[in-house]
């Protein structure tokens, strides 16, 4: 029965051509799905003993090739690629839409007062502060007091900036300051990845030959895959926090939102939503989830342990996270 499904399937890499900008987003279109969040325990674990089972050569009996795609889709939205540990509900970027349709329509929403901007700043990064640690690269443990620290700051300084720019706009037009939350939003993403993922720009995360052959671990790569997560983190934010407002403030003029104006909030939330399920496998999709740099990129201790134990790789891969 084993042999019904060949084992020659390459699962360790992405159904779809990396390579292209096309290849990328239907693989993300599939992991970044919101409906993966309603899978249950039993059908993750199913999923994962079905990918791990593949990979050591067991085969489930009648199992044909989409269905080990879909586990491995399964597996890949819930389990980390590099600790292979079920990831928290919330951090995982099939979360993302539900998530940030919510937090990012409430920001859009209660804008007007300090105290709304400072709580929905707050909700917002404590929300990005559990997304970023869940999506980390690398497989190296962070202590609690690091992990709290990384919080600290990257939340304080993200609330900072948006009172900052809130009070830039106090004699600007309402359409102006209705853009408040995606500045602030944009420069937060700055400080609050960088935060939490410290540990990898102190430590270098790992890099590995085209085979997968672990050869060491990188703070430059770091530095690349965390500018990388930063620029698709803004990229996502962009239609879902730019495109709502500009509606927004046309929708509010007219005669029903001004007769029922309880529908703001819900309203925000649906426009956010729909952007955020396009922009977010989208953006996703800009870089290559498992990323490259030529061995000449690298710290010069680096290559050199590379030129000395595999003479014959002259570029590097990593996880950069998401």
């Amino acid at each position: 029965m084993s042999g019904e499904l060949s084992l020659g399937i390459n699962i360790k890499e992405a159904r779809w051509d990396q390579g292209t900008f096309m290849g990328r987003a239907k693989h993300f279109f599939t992991v970044t799905d919101p409906r993966n969040v309603l899978l249950s325990s039993e059908t993750l674990e199913d999923a994962r003993v079905t990918v791990e089972n593949y990979r050591l050569g067991i085969v489930k009996p009648g199992l044909t090739e989409d269905q080990l795609w879909r586990a491995k889709y399964i597996y890949d939205s819930a389990f980390h690629p590099d600790t292979g540990e079920k990831m928290l509900l919330i951090g995982r970027m099939s979360a993302q839409v539900p998530m940030n349709m919510t937090i990012t329509g409430c920001m859009l929403t209660f804008y007007r007062t300090t105290p709304a901007v400072v709580f929905w700043q707050w909700v917002n990064q404590s929300f990005n502060a559990v997304v970023n640690y869940t999506n980390r690269s690398g497989d190296a443990p962070i202590t609690v007091n690091q992990l709290g620290a990384a919080y600290v700051s990257a939340t304080t300084g993200a609330v900072v900036t948006a009172l900052g720019l809130k009070s830039l706009t106090k004699h600007l037009p309402a359409i102006i300051a209705r853009f408040v939350p995606f500045a602030a939003v944009a420069a937060a993403n700055c400080i609050n990845i960088p935060f939490m993922r410290q540990r990898e720009l102190k430590h270098g995360i790992p890099v590995t030959d085209e085979s997968g052959n672990r050869l060491g671990d990188s703070t430059i790569a770091a530095r690349q895959a965390i500018v990388q997560v930063v620029v698709s983190r803004i990229g996502m934010a962009v239609p879902a926090m730019a495109i709502p407002p500009v509606i927004m403030n046309a929708l509010e003029k007219k005669a029903f939102m001004k007769r029922f104006p309880v529908l703001n909030a819900p309203v925000q939330v649906g426009l956010v939503g729909f952007c955020l399920v396009f922009a977010t496998p989208l953006c996703c999709a800009l870089f290559p989830q498992k990323s490259s740099m030529k061995v000449s990129s690298l710290e010069p201790e680096l290559q050199e342990s590379i030129r000395k134990n595999s003479p014959h790789t002259t570029k590097v891969f990593f996880n950069k996270g998401l």
